[in-house]
């Protein structure tokens, strides 16, 4: 491991020796590829430093164990070098796992009521508030691509698509069905009930990711419904787009413009369509993945969300947080962060990567 660690900071050294060639800086494209490259590595750069330093600092220490008037101090020294060896050369195996090719995609966020009626879909509508905070807190871009709303404020459901740096690496963990218990605003005689909603993330898909044939889609046109005055009565806006060989149906009818809702509804088939082939290859190779969404039924759920006592729980790692209030207000990083951490020790301890 360290001889690749090494290796990466020697063509780190190269590659800020490259940005210093005033040839480089004529070149836009050559540029950019030098920049990316020399952000990704880095970080490893940095640690494999940091791990030279400390290792001079222990043999330092060593030397001076076999001094009686400094063997005290250096053996405080020698220890504290040790540790910090040790807890580099962790770092240094998670930055050398191999990255998800996606992290940076933006990604389709699927929001469906699940089990519980009108609550389930008040209950899916918050989590579409939770999540479009999360995306203001990151910086990040979020277009509702569909929406289907219930009589009292809730979400049947919705689409979001997000963009921004990260996306997919943030937010692929967020998949499955998430359970809510609280006293619900339909429930007068105060009784706690058990809902949930379930949450799918799929990869933004480019026009290049999918070939899709104009001769197997079907496209339909009718009149939105909701909110929009006497445009939904005039005007055949809103689009459903069939795809043929899968059967998938796409629906959008969020904009005023036939054309806009076109086009999104056309990124929304991408993406689903990118997601399947994606499952597809990963069974022929036998690659484990995790369910998308499952049933929908509160009991095969990945977290829950009890309001009585304020907290939030993730079971797939066991994660209890006593701040729910925040994080419904798109406070979500230090779960996301937890489930990333868990899922870079659980590729570690598969070795997958490192040698």
């Amino acid at each position: 491991m360290l001889e690749k660690v090494k290796a990466i900071a020697l063509r780190c050294e190269d590659l800020e020796a490259q940005l210093a060639d005033p040839a480089v800086y004529g070149d836009a494209e050559k540029l950019r590829t030098v920049t990316r490259e020399l952000k990704e590595l880095t970080p490893v750069a940095e640690a494999w430093r940091a791990w030279c330093r400390a290792k001079s600092d222990r043999d330092g220490a060593e030397e001076m164990l076999a001094d009686p008037d400094l063997r005290e101090m250096a053996k405080a020294e020698f220890a504290a070098a040790q540790e910090e060896l040790g807890r580099l050369e962790e770092q240094l195996r998670l930055l050398l796992l191999p990255k998800d090719p996606d992290d940076d995609r933006g990604v389709l966020l699927e929001i469906r009521a699940g089990t519980g009626g009108e609550e389930a879909a008040l209950f899916a509508a918050d989590l579409l508030r939770m999540y479009t905070m999360y995306v203001q807190r990151r910086g990040w871009s979020a277009e509702v691509m569909s929406r289907s709303d219930t009589e009292l404020g809730g979400v049947k459901e919705c689409s979001l698509m997000i963009e921004g740096q990260g996306a997919w690496s943030r937010l692929k963990f967020e998949s499955g069905v998430h359970r809510v218990q609280r006293v619900p605003v339909t429930e007068s005689s105060g009784r706690i009930q058990t809902s949930a909603a379930t949450v799918a993330v799929l990869r933004e898909a480019e026009e290049v990711d999918v070939a899709i044939d104009p001769k197997d889609l079907q496209i339909d046109t009718y009149r939105s419904s909701g909110a929009g005055g006497q445009h939904v009565n005039k005007t055949e806006s809103a689009i459903r787009i069939t795809h043929l060989p899968t059967g998938l149906v796409v629906e959008c009818q969020d904009e005023r413009s036939q054309y806009k809702n076109k086009d999104k509804a056309m990124k929304v088939l991408r993406s689903r369509l990118y997601d399947l082939e994606r499952q597809k290859q990963a069974e022929a190779t036998a690659a484990e993945r995790r369910s998308q969404v499952g049933s929908g039924d509160r009991s095969q759920r990945v977290r829950t969300y009890n309001f009585p006592q304020g907290r939030v729980t993730d079971h797939r790692i066991g994660l209890t947080l006593y701040k729910l209030d925040a994080f419904m207000d798109g406070d979500l990083e230090e779960l996301i962060e937890a489930l990333v951490t868990a899922d870079r020790a659980e590729r570690l301890q598969s070795g997958a990567g490192v040698e």
